[in-house]
């Protein structure tokens, strides 16, 4: 009769350490989500389930919208608004033709829908960011400044702050550079290599200071994901890094391109963590002590250039902070 006790306790303390265990899970969020090298941008349950996918050609971009819609491209130039309900196009705009572009070398990197109901499209290789009206329209446009020109490489992620001026991550310059509605350059910041040596590739052999994204905080720092430097750096006004994420800095991570970055109503990092190979985490929540909350790993659906991630809710509700500024 004792030993039964004792089995009985031993299977009732068994069951507490499961169900505490269960309860304590990772929590899982519902996620926009794309990989060139499948050529697939999805949306993602909580529970890991497909809600809606298209076939996409090379993509560097991708918001829900207010209303329910997909902004994203499908190739280098072409931008379109996507009702998931029916897979229907509602709008697009073609950079290759539009715009007096033809017979230009050009590629689109960052695109937003802006507040005005204008489409804000960075034009690599011109270089420019100009906003569109849903007529096609040119309604503004700012010249930006670039000192290694490329059309692959002038800008990535771009976005216009509550001011209005653009905050615009130069990768070939490795530079972050905010510009007035006027063009005018007020603030730039050049990412540092931290005393190392540049390295060709893009998985975690690489080096470099090729930027991806830059998020204006409300505090007013900038948070600014190194792309092939592999990392996240937090830079005040005056340009004094006041936090910084390595690469080895999270246990049993890789970190690589790190690519997309998003501030939960938590105060977590979300990050993309691409070109870092299988056996890597895709997506990292992370907290601001570097504890990581949440991975997200899926090399059937999507691939090694999984480079932009959108946390569209956590628990269950809704996140409304933008890709590039924390509102």
């Amino acid at each position: 009769m004792r030993l039964q006790q004792i089995i009985s306790l031993l299977a009732s303390t068994l069951c507490l350490n499961i169900s505490t265990s269960l309860s304590a899970s990772e929590p899982q969020h519902r996620l926009l989500i794309a990989d060139s090298s499948r050529e697939r941008i999805a949306m993602i349950d909580e529970a890991g389930k497909t809600q809606w996918e298209m076939k996409i050609g090379p993509l560097h971009d991708l918001h829900l919208l207010d209303n329910g819609h997909v902004l994203l491209q499908t190739n280098w130039t072409t931008i379109v608004e996507i009702d998931p309900q029916t897979s229907r196009r509602v709008w697009e705009y073609n950079s290759a033709t539009a715009g007096g572009n033809a017979g230009r070398a050009i590629e689109v990197h960052a695109f937003q829908r802006l507040a005005n109901g204008h489409t804000l499209i960075a034009e690599s290789g011109i270089p420019r960011v100009i906003e569109v009206d849903r007529a096609g329209k040119i309604a503004h446009e700012v010249h930006l400044s670039v000192v290694h020109p490329h059309p692959h490489r002038d800008t990535r992620l771009v976005r216009q702050l509550d001011t209005g001026n653009l905050l615009v991550c130069h990768e070939g310059d490795g530079v972050v550079r905010e510009y007035s509605p006027s063009g005018e350059t007020v603030w730039e910041y050049a990412v540092p290599l931290f005393g190392r040596e540049p390295a060709d590739g893009h998985g975690p052999e690489a080096f470099g200071n090729q930027c991806f994204a830059a998020l204006r905080l409300a505090n007013g720092n900038t948070l600014i994901t190194t792309g092939n430097g592999h990392g996240v750096i937090e830079v005040t006004p005056e340009k004094e890094v006041v936090w910084q994420l390595q690469q080895s800095d999270l246990p049993n991570i890789t970190l690589a391109w790190v690519t997309t970055v998003q501030q939960l109503p938590s105060g977590n990092l979300v990050i993309g963590n691409c070109h870092a190979g299988e056996g890597q985490p895709q997506v990292i929540e992370i907290t601001r002590d570097k504890q990581v909350v949440w991975t997200f790993q899926d090399f059937q659906r999507f691939g090694n250039s999984l480079t932009n991630t959108q946390v569209l809710s956590t628990n269950g509700l809704a996140v409304t902070a933008q890709l590039g500024q924390d509102r």
